[in-house]
């Protein structure tokens, strides 16, 4: 605890961070007996105050007999809760924070699914092809699921990977890790088995939770080739969708209160990678006060209520789906509906049935849908909000998008791994702003640009309240944020006038052509602008000339020819000589990540291959 002391003529402002409680009580009766008797009013700030124990509201009252004018400001409605438990409210003036950080959730996943299945117990938050599950019935589910792991070995610390594609067992396990107080490290199902043991060993990977997985064709010989190929995993526990939990939920009774002790909101409890196109995954440690609180902040930005049903895709394993999807919706008490797989068909023929509301996903996957040969536009008509995400939509996409679907608001948003969200655009912003730009920062996070260049382009920095714990297990030469508390994200952008973000590319993905800087975003966007497009992406490849040659790999629209040297005169008239690609590559497919990116590192690895 930190004790800060203002003196203002009879007045003393006390300004205290972290837990008042039995071991910090002392030193905060200390400090206020050292304030001279002459001192007429004490304004007690806990701005910063976490968490009050029985022992703290002792000193409280010690502190109100010595200055009976005695008021507490800035209190977080979680400590707010503890003092009106105890009758302090009608002792003390109170006043609650408005418009801070204090104000967001301290709760752990654990007291965050008691509360849900306490005060929404009846309410449906996940239906899936197999059945529903209520809040009481995801309580019900986690905990028998915690008794398993519990018996097969899991305490608290353990880290216990998941590894499946999404489902409502997904999310069951999740919250029993989370009752157990072990880290969940959350893991691409797309993952081969190599990956999968690559994966493990950055994380430490205790006990593994698998569900369906795509590269599991046979059960017992996939998990057989893990246990042989020198893996952490020391236990292994299936949660594929075929198996039903509720059919167990006698078993609950017994366990009712096994699984109730307290613990901390920001205590370490969720492992997600980084992407690890670029060489080994990064560990990126979390707490649910991160989670929890970005997903606050995002189900505001969605304009969430309890009747959205979301047809969620998101993949559970990333932020974004942990985030916006998953806890943005819990805490809207909306609906999840999560379809049996991915395809067009699919995904049309469950948007229309459950008239879904919520749609985030990447501009490539609308376009399908929109493509698809069932596609009529009634069937997208109830859809009235969709993030796009992985990659940026082209003005001529965004049109298309406005006629097939014109009751949707299309949002942009920027985010990491180590931090998301970090801005988002507004829900009835202007195409200019969606087209060109990543949104405004979200509540309580701050931008800056690092060195930034004659167009206000550099490096983007950013720290707020979801920024990351660490990196696991990475030396403090490999870890992200400085010494300032900035996190350095590796992405290149500038910030408008009217405050929003513009991203224009990754450090590492800059081209460098004979001094001359080349940002490959500016090239794509250029090129996408031509009606025989469907997507590209530009890379640069080595030169001994000039250090490195522009390359733009295309997919072309179905029945649409490439003719080079008409495609370079006419991106004459939007980009300078030296930006225009030396090298044109036509591709059938990109090798995508599990997020909806482009995989770039295999994409150059391919192309070089050539």
């Amino acid at each position: 605890m930190i004790v800060e002391k203002v003196f203002a003529g009879e007045s003393v402002r006390v300004s205290i961070a972290g837990r008042i409680d039995t071991t910090t009580s002392p030193q905060l009766r200390g400090e206020l007996a050292a304030i001279d008797d002459t001192v007429k009013k004490i304004v007690l700030d806990f701005r910063d105050v976490s968490y009050i124990s029985s022992s703290g509201i002792r000193e409280l009252f010690i502190c109100k007999k010595k200055f009976p004018d005695t008021t507490i400001e800035n209190v977080s409605p979680n400590v707010f809760e503890v003092l009106n438990m105890t009758g302090c409210n009608k002792i003390f003036s109170i006043k609650v924070a408005t418009d801070d950080v204090s104000t967001y959730l301290e709760m752990s996943f654990k007291k965050f699914l008691t509360s849900k299945a306490t005060h929404s117990s009846d309410k449906i938050f996940i239906v899936d092809e197999h059945t529903t599950y209520t809040w009481s019935e995801i309580e019900i589910c986690a905990t028998i699921i915690a008794e398993d792991l519990s018996r097969l070995g899991v305490t608290r610390g353990s880290r216990v990977g998941i590894c499946s594609v999404n489902s409502a067992n997904w999310i069951l396990t999740f919250f029993a890790i989370q009752k157990l107080e072990a880290i969940a490290v959350l893991m691409n199902f797309n993952l081969n088995i190599s990956e999968i043991v690559t994966t493990s060993k950055v994380g430490d990977v205790d006990f593994l939770c698998y569900g369906d997985l795509p590269e599991m064709t046979d059960e017992k010989n996939f998990l057989d080739k893990i246990r042989s190929a020198d893996s952490p995993i020391k236990n292994f526990y299936s949660i594929r969708s075929a198996i039903d939990f509720k059919a167990r939920r006698a078993e609950y009774e017994s366990l009712l209160y096994k699984f109730a002790n307290s613990d901390e909101a920001d205590a370490p409890c969720t492992m997600i990678f980084t992407s690890g196109s670029t060489g080994k995954p990064k560990g990126v440690i979390l707490s649910a006060y991160n989670i929890l609180n970005a997903a606050n902040v995002n189900y505001f930005d969605q304009t969430l209520r309890p009747d959205d049903r979301t047809c969620m895709i998101l993949p559970f394993f990333h932020i974004f789906g942990l985030v916006a999807g998953i806890f943005a919706n819990a805490l809207a008490d909306s609906t999840l509906f999560i379809p049996p797989n991915i395809r067009t068909n699919t995904l049309l023929n469950l948007i229309s049935r459950e008239r879904c509301t919520i749609f985030h996903s990447v501009p490539t996957m609308l376009i399908a849908l929109i493509n698809n040969k069932n596609f009529s536009a009634d069937k997208l008509s109830t859809l009235r909000c969709t993030i796009i995400s992985g990659a940026a939509a082209t003005s001529s996409q965004i049109k298309m998008f406005r006629e097939k679907m014109p009751n949707n608001h299309f949002l942009s948003s920027y985010g990491l791994s180590e931090m998301a969200p970090v801005s988002i655009t507004n829900y009835n912003d202007t195409d200019e702003h969606l087209l060109h730009t990543v949104g405004h920062p979200v509540k309580n996070i701050e931008i800056k640009i690092l060195n930034p260049d004659a167009d206000g382009i550099g490096e983007i920095l950013v720290q707020g309240f979801n920024l990351m714990t660490c990196y696991y297990k990475l030396s403090e030469a490999d870890q992200s944020i400085d010494q300032d508390g900035w996190l350095h994200t590796g992405d290149l952008g500038s910030l408008q006038p009217d405050g929003y973000l513009k991203l224009t590319g990754r450090i590492k993905e800059l081209i460098i052509r004979g001094g001359e800087n080349i940002m490959p975003g500016e090239v794509e966007a250029v090129i996408s602008k031509f009606d025989i497009v469907d997507n590209v992406k530009v890379i640069g490849l080595p030169s001994d000339f000039f250090g490195e040659e522009v390359c733009a790999c295309i997919k072309l629209k179905t029945g649409k020819i490439f003719d080079e040297e008409k495609f370079r005169a006419e991106l004459s008239a939007d980009l300078a000589r030296y930006k225009i690609p030396s090298k044109f590559v036509i591709v059938d497919e990109f090798p995508m990540l599990g997020t909806g990116k482009i995989d770039t590192a295999t994409l150059k690895r391919q192309i070089l291959g050539k």
